[in-house]
């Protein structure tokens, strides 16, 4: 008898840039969303929006919405939306957000989900520069764990 892989849902929006998936954690109204739509508008693809389930596969993290949110997002202001999401996304990155992150921190600690370590940043997710730090965060791990 094999055991089931280790499932959980974290509170945390999901988006895919290049095939990779980065998971955005923060407290209710800390910007998730909006962080995740402006990656959106620079060519991410939406996982799951404010909630995340989190499967651990073949020693990797993979990502996917709830069946009852999956492909839709809520936009402030505007309401729930229909968007194009993608499932089941093996998981790089998790970004924490803060309202004052470290200006130097240590590279890259990493967060446990279903068992899994991963990489782990904090960044203040309303600056305008947020969704650059994020690309420029996942091609930093990707030369460190030699993926480029």
């Amino acid at each position: 008898m094999t055991a089931e892989p280790l499932t959980e849902t974290v509170h945390a929006t999901s988006v895919a840039i290049d095939g990779q998936g980065v998971l955005i954690l923060g407290i209710s109204g800390s910007g998730k969303s909006d962080l995740a739509l402006r990656l959106i508008d620079r060519g991410a693809t939406l996982i799951s929006d404010d909630y995340t389930i989190v499967q651990a596969r073949d020693n990797a993290l993979s990502l996917a919405p709830p069946a009852n949110i999956a492909g839709r997002m809520e936009i402030r202001h505007l309401g729930l939306v229909e968007m194009p999401h993608v499932e089941d996304v093996t998981a790089v990155l998790a970004i924490r957000l803060e309202d004052r992150p470290p200006r130097m921190p240590d590279p890259f600690p990493t967060i446990m989900l279903a068992g899994i370590a991963l990489p782990l940043i904090a960044l203040a997710g309303r600056e305008p520069s947020a969704p650059v730090k994020v690309e420029h965060a996942l091609r930093h791990l990707a030369r460190l764990t030699g993926r480029s």
